[in-house]
């Protein structure tokens, strides 16, 4: 068997949400592999002193703040540094660079709803889109995946459980194949406070529910992980990924974070992906499928493991969980009410305002207030979530911080 490289033509490469623990990490694949990709532009919101570091390191064509006044100070200190990055400014310019015809592979990974906009505008102008957004999956839905189809955009997801599900899928000449599938199994860590007393939980603080006992993420993320309602909002995320059903979901929780998630086919196998929790695993796969490539990551020693073990979630104790099933199941608007209440609540518990149990009520009230409309459009959908979100600050404003 030859050993002889493969020769790739240079791809250029828009990373949405380049300073956090994403872009941090796609980064250094890339620079792994500077005969086979080209940073074409990078994004932030206001962390301009770390856009400003990336730019001076990485020098992309384009910089882009979605925060006005960052950009300002995004240009002063480039020019401070002799950069000759191009800063750009809004929303409008994240959703250029994004469809830019120079553009080949766009990493989105702003978080939240504000990833949506230049998400979407990757997916219509058929770029490989590696999703790590999966809110503007999760709002859009159906929306989201005509817009694939008909575009012919190549959807890789980067969540590592999507990812891991992705690459245990049987496949005919590069197509994913759903037949004999009988579930798919989402796996969690079950986050910093799976065997907390319940009572306990009304005083945890912001710092404590960052502290994710297997991955380094951002503490929007890290809340979300402590609520299961990453989980509920990866349940959904994965209705849509990979057309199945809501009772073909199973989350299962796995406290090594070894076995990223697996596939239950109808005879009776079960394939998974292993890895260490190293999130360049995930991202070197979807930058280079159908290919492989190096990703920095350690090699996993199955010795090293003492053990693999797997128990069912307590939906109680998390019943955020529970909101993403049903919001999938009542469909249409649902899950972008669910997603918007759940964004104004994580920032009002981050911000002190709010306790960590009312997370979840906040979100089932906002559910719960009827009235609804069906969001069959981008724009529905974006009037949708900011009516949650009004909604959800009220239901905040109503609940005194415990």
């Amino acid at each position: 068997m030859s050993t002889a490289s493969v020769a790739h033509t240079p791809q250029n490469v828009t990373l949405l949400g380049a300073t956090g623990s994403i872009g941090a990490n796609t980064l250094d694949v890339l620079a792994r592999h500077p005969d086979r990709y080209s940073v074409f532009a990078l994004t932030a919101h206001r962390a301009t002193a770390r856009l400003a570091d990336l730019c001076l390191r990485y020098s992309p064509r384009y910089a882009v703040m979605a925060d006005q006044d960052a950009a300002k100070e995004l240009k002063r200190l480039l020019r401070e540094g002799h950069c000759s990055t191009t800063v750009l400014a809004g929303h409008q310019a994240l959703c250029d660079v994004a469809r830019d015809a120079e553009v080949d592979v766009v990493l989105a990974a702003i978080v939240g709803a504000a990833g949506l906009k230049p998400t979407m505008a990757a997916v219509l102008a058929g770029k490989k889109v590696l999703l790590a957004n999966k809110e503007a999956l999760v709002m859009t839905g159906q929306i989201f995946m005509d817009a694939v189809e008909t575009s012919g955009c190549c959807l890789m997801p980067i969540d590592s459980e999507h990812n891991a599900i992705f690459q245990s899928l049987y496949r005919s000449d590069q197509r994913v194949e759903m037949a004999g599938v009988r579930r798919v199994l989402l796996t969690a860590s079950g986050g910093p406070f799976r065997h907390m007393p319940v009572e306990r939980l009304e005083t945890v603080t912001p710092d404590e529910a960052c502290i994710h006992p297997v991955w380094s993420m951002g503490r929007k993320i890290s809340v979300d992980s402590a609520t299961l309602m990453n989980k509920g909002l990866e349940v959904i995320e994965a209705r849509w990924l990979f057309n199945v059903s809501p009772e073909q979901i199973e989350v299962v929780i796995h406290p090594q974070g070894i076995v990223h998630s697996m596939v239950d086919y109808v005879d009776g196998s079960v394939i998974a992906q292993l890895g260490n929790p190293d999130m360049r695993i995930p991202i070197a796969h979807a930058l280079a499928w159908p290919e492989r490539m190096v990703s920095g990551a350690s090699a996993l020693d199955l010795l090293g493991v003492s053990s693999l073990s797997f128990e069912r979630p307590d939906v109680e104790r998390f019943p955020c969980l529970t909101l993403g099933y049903q919001a999938l199941e009542a469909g249409n608007a649902m899950p972008a009410v669910l997603n918007a209440a759940n964004e104004e609540a994580v920032a009002a518990f981050l911000d002190g305002k709010l306790g960590f149990r009312r997370i979840a009520d906040v979100v089932a009230a906002t559910m719960g207030r009827g009235g609804w409309q069906p969001a069959e459009t981008l724009e529905a959908v974006l009037e949708t979530d900011a009516r949650a979100r009004d909604f959800a600050r009220w239901e905040i404003s109503k609940r005194k911080k415990v």
